[in-house]
């Protein structure tokens, strides 16, 4: 879905680039050799997980299973809740285009997907698989996401972050 399409595009068009309150969900996506899906976004230039924003009606499951078909081409079953990402100096995000939106994040993993990788909505320039001990230049709020999915493994604890 386009931005200007969105929920979220929507609002903007009334409100302008002030601060935002968003619902939203992620998905760590692991493969069988413990690789994790990142996707090199356009906004930023900088790689981050798949995600994004509720529209209205729609379930977090939903979210995360339509927004990652959206970025990456791949279905996703069975993603499974592992943190809450809500801490506002984290999640308080200035986009370059001057809009400020503050997230909160379901988290979600999943090992089980299928389909081929494709950037099938403009806000990707790569995608690609990472050791989550050698990732790459991420966005904060995306690599706490990460690094709580790493935790919840070790502990089985659902992470707030």
């Amino acid at each position: 879905m386009s931005f200007d399409k969105s929920h979220l595009g929507q609002i903007r068009k009334l409100v302008g680039s002030q601060l935002l309150l968003v619902p939203g969900a992620r998905c760590v996506i692991e493969r069988s050799d413990g690789k994790i899906l990142l996707q090199k976004r356009t906004d930023f230039g900088l790689w981050g997980i798949p995600g994004g924003n509720a529209e209205p009606g729609e379930d977090l499951v939903s979210v995360v299973k339509r927004e990652v078909l959206e970025e990456t081409g791949l279905s996703i079953t069975d993603p499974q809740p592992f943190g809450f990402g809500c801490n506002p100096a984290r999640e308080t995000v200035e986009f370059p285009n001057g809009d400020t939106c503050q997230f909160f994040v379901l988290n979600f993993f999943t090992q089980s997907f299928s389909g081929e990788l494709a950037m099938l909505d403009g806000e990707s320039v790569a995608l690609d698989w990472f050791d989550p001990n050698q990732l790459p230049q991420m966005l904060p709020n995306m690599k706490a996401s990460i690094e709580a999915y790493c935790t919840y493994r070790e502990t089985h604890e659902f992470q707030m972050f």
